[in-house]
């Protein structure tokens, strides 16, 4: 019986290639422009950027949700680039400082994403399910980070809520607090939360 023949190695053809920095380019165009302050860009403004024509931009996405879902997941990677663990050995004090500090730096980098999205998160499942993504990740986070919580559910919702967007969106937008201010109310509300 003749010795199988080895499989080809694979390789990306040029036009693969170029479809696939094509299509990164639009996700972080539409990122960027985020970024930049323009919460509702269009089509338009999203190829401009990327500088395909508009045609390209809906050869790669169906539609805007395909995008949307794209974007959260490119979020999603630079949140988790930026993130730093925190050594589980440190004082409780220690480690609810160095969490604070670290979630307030997470949520001043999702802040423009996370403002873009509250315009369309009602009428978009992949901006609802980026969300709930994001939300488990912070629940997750905290359950590893602080044992203290052990099984009480209660707690780790109370946590939750208070360290991700709409919290911190309330303390730096609606109360006008700069960085600092808002993350020692971050702080005080964690403290006295797992010191209760």
């Amino acid at each position: 019986m003749p010795a199988a023949s080895p499989r080809p190695t694979q390789r990306i053809d040029g036009r693969t290639a170029r479809s696939e920095r094509t299509r990164a380019a639009i996700v972080e165009a539409h990122v960027a422009l985020i970024r930049d302050g323009d919460l509702r860009p269009t089509a338009d403004r999203i190829a401009k950027q990327a500088g395909v024509s508009l045609r390209a931009l809906w050869s790669h996405f169906a539609d805007m949700e395909a995008l949307f879902a794209a974007s959260g997941q490119l979020i999603l990677d630079q949140r988790d680039a930026a993130y730093e663990p925190i050594p589980l050995d440190l004082p409780l004090d220690r480690r609810i400082d160095a969490y604070c500090r670290q979630r307030a730096r997470m949520l001043e980098l999702i802040a423009p994403a996370a403002k873009a999205s509250a315009l369309k998160e009602p009428f978009s499942l992949a901006l609802q399910e980026y969300r709930r993504s994001h939300t488990i990740r912070v629940s997750d986070e905290l359950a590893s980070l602080f044992p203290e919580i052990g099984d009480d559910k209660d707690l780790l919702n109370a946590l939750t809520t208070t360290s991700t967007w709409p919290a911190w969106g309330t303390l730096r937008d609606a109360m006008g607090l700069d960085v600092e201010a808002a993350r020692a109310a971050l702080t005080r509300t964690v403290t006295a939360l797992l010191t209760r």
